[in-house]
């Protein structure tokens, strides 16, 4: 004869520990403390695995950047760490002004994707200079200017300032296209 038990000399369930996830809850910065702990610890192991004979050209070389900003990022982390458990809590976001009822702008989007493709498939033949203009421009009538007299020139002079920057004072060689002899 098989008996059901009866619930009176069951034992309880295990009850899950509120107190720690309630614990977890009201310190969930801590979250972004371990984030930002990981990517300090992966830059400085990157700095400090990086090969520098060829690139060392001075007192301060590639590795210093990332270096810096490895170590910043650890202490920002554990400051943080110590504010969170010492009871500073996070300010809850106010919220843009945004509409939520309103669509996505398709319109903007796929023309911006169009501009960025077209300027990356266009940097080749015609250089920089021409594909830098046809980026800074196209991005500008997409997001919604209509200055057609004035945005052009902006274009260019952006362009040809950032190919200056880069090309020249940077060392960076960016493709010239058909204006290479020229500038």
């Amino acid at each position: 004869m098989t008996t059901e038990p009866t619930g009176a000399n069951e034992e309880p369930a295990p009850k899950q520990d509120t107190t720690t996830r309630s614990w977890l809850r009201d310190h969930s910065e801590l979250g972004v403390c371990v984030l930002l702990l990981a990517i300090g610890a992966l830059v400085l192991t990157d700095a400090l695995t990086m090969s520098v004979d060829i690139a060392q050209r001075g007192p301060i070389g590639p590795r210093t950047v990332p270096f810096v900003v490895g170590s910043a990022l650890l202490l920002v982390a554990v400051l943080l760490a110590v504010d969170v458990l010492r009871g500073g809590r996070g300010e809850a976001e106010g919220g843009e002004d945004v509409d939520l009822d309103e669509p996505a702008d398709w319109r903007t989007v796929l023309l911006l994707s169009g501009v960025f493709l077209a300027a990356a498939a266009l940097i080749g033949p015609l250089g920089f200079p021409i594909a830098g203009a046809l980026l800074f421009w196209g991005s500008a009538y997409a997001l919604g200017s209509r200055h057609h007299d004035r945005d052009p020139l902006i274009a260019a002079v952006l362009s040809l300032a950032t190919y200056f920057l880069f090309d020249n004072l940077l060392g960076v060689p960016l493709p010239g296209g058909p204006l290479m002899g020229v500038i």
